[in-house]
């Protein structure tokens, strides 16, 4: 049941449909048309996907191959993270030192993820993530020789973790557009949460074999698996049928469409409005590689594998949260706005959990809500992005996401190892109220600035 005096946060129809993709496409442009006014009208139903089932992208045989690589894959890089963190803490007994690592990996991202965006409109976005995810796998193999043979410094991790968030930069826009060619439209809010599940489900799976791993045998082997795990990923791309895919011509090389992008995403509040939540929850609340491990050495007084299982339970979460999402989730700013706030209230609660079994209980309710507020917030800039937009829409996704992370880990870092993991826990809790706050109130003044001007 909703209030009638509450703003209407479903809007998904912001997106201008007069412009073509010619006009577009040639060169600098004009900021895009005002969207009409009906669509904008409070109670608009949110577009809802044909009752197709929990499954349903996974009917696609690209779609199955791509899901198949990218989870395997995704697994050791779950490991990486969790043996890095811990390898960091270890080398540097510092949380504050994980927070700078952490951001040096997100740096790139934060830099160069909006011109990212416009390389993966002007490429085949599938030629390109082969070549990056090859790399992805070198970079993983170098650092467990480093390891391995005892040689690893923290400048080492350092420098290897920048080179991956120079990768990631370029690779997450092209992935991100590329799940649009691979189903469609139709089936681009299935997949897009079946995606999250897939990573959560990666983060179940992961972390707890990495923490065992570690225990057992060390970092190193954790870094070797994932360095194999990235043949997965290559082969699913390159076994693909390019037949089936489908064809969304690359831009064209101009001037001027980096500002192009950004005026175009400016034009249309669901998108603004949308990665501005991102970029204040993705800053604040996002950063579980550095609370989630200080809290595990420090607050609860555990080892590897107590962050193990925490990061693990949020997975589970997260999975269980996601195929509910994909059976039955819409898109738009009301199902965000609530997810956010619910993402902070789970958070909050695992800040005061007595014990590491109360705090194992509630992030697996922190990561249902945050794959709730990741795929609802994906699939919103999806659905109402043009086509020849979109790689530069998700490039912003991506910044918002992870190119926060420069500015957002060694805040929490920081605040961890002077007050403590439960207060660097509480600050992303904020994070998410505020977040969910400033949503209603930029929607409640766009609604009411169109009723005057109708007046």
């Amino acid at each position: 049941m909703t209030d009638d005096r509450s703003p209407d946060l479903t809007d998904t129809g912001d997106r201008p449909s007069s412009e073509s993709p010619s006009e577009s496409l040639s060169g600098p442009s004009s900021p895009p048309p005002e969207p009409p006014e009906p669509a904008d009208t409070p109670g608009t139903p949110t577009p809802q996907l044909p009752p197709s089932g929990m499954f349903a992208s996974l009917r696609n045989a690209n779609y199955r191959l791509y899901f198949g690589g990218q989870a395997l894959s995704l697994i050791g890089t779950w490991m990486q993270g969790t043996a890095q963190a811990w390898l960091v803490l270890t080398l540097s007994d510092s949380a504050s030192m994980l927070g700078v690592i952490v951001a040096l990996q997100a740096l790139p991202v934060l830099l160069l993820g909006p011109y990212a965006g416009v390389v993966a409109d002007r490429v085949d976005r599938r030629r390109l993530m082969i070549m990056l995810q090859s790399v992805m796998g070198l970079l993983a193999a170098v650092l467990a020789v480093l390891t391995l043979g005892g040689w690893v410094q923290v400048w080492h991790v350092g420098v290897l973790a920048l080179l991956l968030g120079l990768n990631n930069a370029f690779e997450n826009p092209a992935r991100q557009a590329f799940i649009h060619q691979i189903v469609g439209v139709s089936l681009i809010r299935n997949a897009v949460t079946l995606n999250s599940v897939m990573v959560n489900a990666a983060r179940a799976i992961g972390p707890g074999v990495a923490g065992l791993i570690l225990a057992a045998v060390g970092a190193g082997w954790c870094f070797a698996i994932n360095a194999a795990s990235f043949v997965a990923v290559v082969v699913s791309l390159i076994a693909m049928n390019t037949a089936t895919i489908v064809y969304e011509k690359p831009v064209a090389r101009a001037k001027g469409q980096l500002r192009e992008g950004l005026r175009y995403v400016a034009g249309i509040p669901t998108l603004w409005i949308t990665l501005a939540m991102m970029a204040l929850v993705g800053t604040l609340a996002y950063e579980f590689q550095v609370s989630l491990a200080s809290a595990a050495k420090d607050t609860f007084s555990g080892g590897p594998q107590a962050l193990g299982f925490m990061t693990s339970s949020m997975g589970v979460g997260a999975v269980v949260g996601g195929l509910l999402v994909a059976a039955r989730g819409t898109t738009g700013l009301r199902p965000l706005t609530i997810a956010a706030a619910g993402f902070g209230v789970t958070i909050a609660i695992t800040a005061v959990a007595p014990n590491l079994t109360v705090a194992i209980i509630a992030l697996f309710f922190v990561g249902w809500l945050s794959v709730s507020f990741m795929s609802t917030g994906n699939a919103t800039l999806q659905l109402n992005s043009d086509p020849q937009m979109r790689g530069r829409v998700m490039a912003l996704w991506s910044v918002a996401f992870m190119g926060s992370t420069p500015i957002g880990g060694p805040i929490i870092g920081a605040i961890c190892e002077a007050a403590g993991a439960r207060v660097g826990l509480a600050v992303g809790a904020v994070a998410c109220f505020v977040a969910a706050g400033l949503s209603v109130v930029a929607w409640r003044r766009r609604t009411n600035r169109h009723t005057t001007q109708h007046v």
